[in-house]
């Protein structure tokens, strides 16, 4: 069976249009909820929360009256971040949580996101089997009068996250005498991360704190972390924070206000971790878009890196499966297993600072880790076609393969959401990475307009 909703991070789409409606809503709460409450002699919980999108109400009651309409107690949370309904989930020992954002698109897009009982996003078949449930007779689906669900609101919500991002940090470990700007982007961690900041002891200064339904991943967030950098430089702060609508993602600004993205972070955490014995794996599990200088830095601490496909998903699903504690992507979706589930901009970012504090030294001198390889990225839109396929453009990517030589890495992939095709190289010899790339997205403009 073909997936006609789910995509490779939940559902998604424009808000208030196919398939992002509060019908389809209403059913993927009905459809999912008769399969995570089948069995057990108790009542079945759902817990949803949700980022600051206009949208979110909307499918917010949709998705609640799915769920009790099947016969499940739904658990509302507001707005909170994606990591802390993950937490939730377990914390309240419900059998599914649900996430309604589209992380760091623009407000006018959202999503629906959904985690099993242990916290973990849901298997290819558990989504298969929601689809075709949605597409049946729903219903067929609807619990009897007197089974029908209650809905509450968590009123400790955002104190529960907040103690639980807290104790990642050892018990004595305290943030006085930091000033820290962070940007919430406008969303989920609007509340959460500004306070849990304070409570440790920081100065905080708040940027993007502001949510009115549209503003959200608006020229802010880690998708746009200019105004974060001017604000570090404005208020001479020690380090800015930057996480985006949903807040399972980060971006770091060292005091100097340069950009830190995930590959530095991941291996500050890798090789803390490893030095306090806490590393597990033999290293960390990264994708084909990390670059290779982080290849190249854990290598030289004896550590390892594997590379699965782009996608959060198939970091966890490799990490779980081969027993890592540390992954994540270059944008700053880091999964710190011993802790979370998912991605935690907060929690990761907390990892930072508790190495800038053991060790005394600054965030430049901290996320400094190794000097990224010239990285160029261009993407080919095409019309119709697989133009992978074509003798031309194998010859062309042999080539460029070739010319790198072991001095590079060549990554070719089409995108999963749209009609293009994404061509990265990378390498010591930055003209070499240009014209090889050039010449591989010439290969496919040939391909594709002929």
């Amino acid at each position: 069976m073909s997936r006609r909703y789910f995509g490779t991070d939940g559902i998604r789409g424009l808000a208030n249009t196919y398939p992002m409606t509060s019908e389809i809503a209403l059913k993927v709460g009905m459809a999912a909820g008769k399969i995570f409450s089948n069995g057990g002699n108790y009542r079945h919980r759902v817990v949803i929360g949700k980022d600051t999108r206009l949208s979110g109400y909307m499918l917010e009651a949709a998705l609640m009256s799915g769920f009790t309409s099947v016969g499940m107690d739904v658990f509302l949370l507001g707005p909170m971040p994606t990591p802390a309904v993950a937490m939730l989930t377990r914390s309240l020992r419900a059998d599914l949580g649900v996430m309604i954002s589209a992380s760091h698109n623009p407000f006018d897009d959202n999503g629906i996101k959904l985690f099993d009982a242990d916290g973990y996003k849901l298997s290819d078949d558990t989504e298969l089997r929601i689809e075709k449930l949605i597409s049946g007779e729903t219903s067929d689906l609807l619990a009897p009068a007197d089974a029908i669900g209650r809905a509450t609101r968590v009123e400790s919500a955002q104190e529960r996250y907040i103690e639980f991002a807290k104790r990642t940090l050892p018990k004595d470990l305290r943030l006085e005498g930091l000033r820290i700007v962070v940007d919430c982007a406008n969303g989920a961690g609007y509340k959460v991360a500004p306070e849990a900041l304070w409570e440790l002891g920081a100065d905080v200064v708040k940027i993007g704190v502001e949510p009115n339904g549209r503003n959200i991943n608006d020229k802010c967030g880690s998708t746009a972390p200019d105004a974060l950098v001017a604000k570090v430089r404005e208020v001479r702060a020690d380090i800015g924070i930057a996480l985006d609508g949903d807040a399972d993602r980060v971006v770091i600004v060292n005091e100097k206000g340069e950009i830190v993205d995930g590959d530095q972070l991941m291996a500050v955490i890798a090789k803390d971790w490893n030095d306090a014995g806490k590393l597990t794996g033999g290293g960390l599990v990264a994708t084909v878009m990390s670059n290779l200088g982080l290849e190249r830095y854990l290598k030289g601490l004896g550590l390892g890196l594997v590379r699965t496909p782009v996608g959060d998903r198939y970091v966890v699903e490799y990490m779980r499966k081969h027993g890592y504690n540390v992954g994540g992507e270059q944008s700053g979706h880091i999964v710190l297993s011993d802790f979370v589930t998912t991605g935690d901009g907060l929690v990761t970012a907390l990892q930072i600072l508790a190495v800038v504090v053991s060790t005394g030294r600054t965030v430049s001198e901290v996320t400094n880790r190794f000097d990224p390889l010239p990285q160029v990225l261009k993407n080919v839109r095409y019309a119709a076609g697989k133009p992978l396929e074509d003798s031309r453009v194998v010859k062309a990517i042999d080539a460029g393969k070739a010319k790198l030589g072991e001095a590079g890495r060549l990554v070719i992939r089409p995108s999963g959401t749209e009609p293009v095709i994404r061509v990265m190289a990378e390498g010591d010899d930055e003209r070499l990475v240009t014209r090889v790339v050039g010449d591989i997205v010439e290969a496919v403009k040939s391909v594709a307009a002929a």
